[in-house]
């Protein structure tokens, strides 16, 4: 059984990475020794592999409607933090939407519950302190998603300074006293009066045939920020600088990747604009959601991660776009001073964390909920709180339940997948990225 498991999880990455691997297999050994740390890590990771078992998992809570909603596609627990919005307000909620697509929303709930169950196994909480963070998660799931459908008004709802306490409303001061300015000190340097990118560890120069190309696709990004959050002067889209990335996270190993400095809304040094310009990649629920209506929908994978986002998020950066280099698909957006993660390390007991999931629990009912037939998207036709809260009924407590069980069952698989992932990459079975 170990051995079909494990030819299993080496046939799913290969499957979802042979292009990317081959285009940069150091930087996918680099991902690949990140995920052989701990389950977690190998968690992140692998979200290919969860959605090729989700494709075989039972789900009586998914019908016609709530099986075809915006899904964030990666929603684990280090997938929360904060961004400024729209309207200039700091908010906390999900991040992250490469791998966002339509889907199931257990999906989503189910991909939390169990990263809730690692992180709990992680801290060595006993499993009945897991039983009631992944159940208080989806309590407070449950709960938001009825108010919604009780309430309009689903995308006026964020957690913000003034509605928040203990631990999420600390990332949201601490997101606060971050400064654009700062943020331009430690990746630019003036020169001649003017900023330019710092080279360092990560950022490379460009030659004068990628930077053009890259100049191309930042004017082509231009037309696909909406009319009505686009700049009003032109000045503000003025480019400065553009330099290559590299260094991303676990998910983003092998992508290419540009930074564009831009003069931002006046020719004040402190008010110019870092973009990031990313490949983006293929949405791991893409890889078992077979519906032609909404693969023909995106242009390529970069459209899909903007219009994902805005479907999402009510009140997105008003910098998001999309675009393409050499024909390939990329996603544009702010490298926004303002973005600040949850971080885990300091909530050692399950009495602080209890609070935090309940909020996060909230975020994913409104992440789910706003992206709807009241969003710009035309994919989601209906109201995604009736449909779910249709969907769940009055099996509250079962659909609870099969939440907490789904947890710890996919939890312990994933402990014996990640000592089955070591041990295929240890021995040289994952062909096109070597262990040494």
């Amino acid at each position: 059984m170990s051995d079909d498991r494990r030819q299993r999880i080496v046939s799913v990455l290969h499957s979802a990475f042979a292009d990317l691997m081959a285009a940069d297999p150091t930087a996918f050994r680099s991902k690949f020794r990140k995920m052989a740390a701990e389950p977690f890590a190998f968690y992140r990771g692998s979200a290919c592999l969860f959605y090729a078992d989700m494709a075989d998992e039972p789900d009586e809570w998914a019908d016609p409607r709530t099986a075809r909603v915006w899904i964030q596609g990666d929603l684990h627990a280090e997938n929360f933090g904060t961004y400024m919005d729209a309207e200039g307000t700091l908010v906390f909620d999900v991040n992250d939407f490469d791998e966002a697509y339509l889907g199931a929303f257990t999906w989503d709930v189910r991909r939390f519950a169990a990263s809730m169950a690692l992180l709990g196994w992680r801290k060595a909480f006993p499993d009945e302190a897991i039983t009631d963070l992944v159940r208080t998660y989806t309590e407070a799931y449950v709960r938001q998603v009825r108010e919604f459908a009780d309430k309009p008004g689903d995308e006026m709802f964020s957690l913000r300074l003034d509605n928040t306490e203990g631990a999420i409303n600390q990332v949201l001061l601490r997101a606060r006293l971050a400064t654009r300015v700062g943020l331009l000190n430690e990746t630019t340097s003036v020169r001649d009066f003017d900023r330019v990118f710092r080279i360092g560890p990560g950022v490379r120069e460009l030659d004068d045939e990628e930077r053009g190309k890259v100049e191309a696709a930042f004017e082509a990004y231009l037309d696909t920020i909406p009319s009505g959050k686009r700049a009003t002067s032109s000045l503000s889209y003025k480019v400065k600088d553009v330099v290559g990335r590299s260094g991303f996270g676990i998910g983003s190993a092998g992508l290419p990747a540009y930074n564009v400095l831009v003069e931002g809304r006046s020719q004040a040094l402190e008010n110019d604009v870092v973009l990031s310009l990313k490949q983006a990649n293929v949405a791991a629920p893409s890889r078992v959601v077979d519906d032609e209506k909404i693969r023909s929908y995106f242009h390529h994978h970069g459209h899909r991660t903007a219009v994902s986002q805005r479907a999402l998020q009510a009140h997105a950066d008003p910098w998001l776009g999309y675009t393409e280099v050499d024909g390939t698909g990329f996603v544009v957006a702010e490298l926004s001073p303002y973005v600040t993660d949850l971080d885990w390390s300091d909530l050692t007991e399950p009495t602080d964390i209890r609070p935090v999931v309940e909020y996060l629990g909230r975020a994913s009912a409104k992440a789910h909920c706003v992206s709807d037939s009241d969003s710009e998207q035309t994919l989601v036709g209906f109201q995604v709180e009736e449909a779910i809260a249709g969907a769940i009924g009055d099996r509250e407590a079962p659909f609870v339940d099969a939440v907490v069980d789904f947890a710890h069952r996919y939890a312990e698989q994933t402990r014996l997948d990640h000592r089955l992932f070591v041990e295929a990459f240890r021995g040289g079975e994952i062909k096109g990225v070597e262990s040494v």
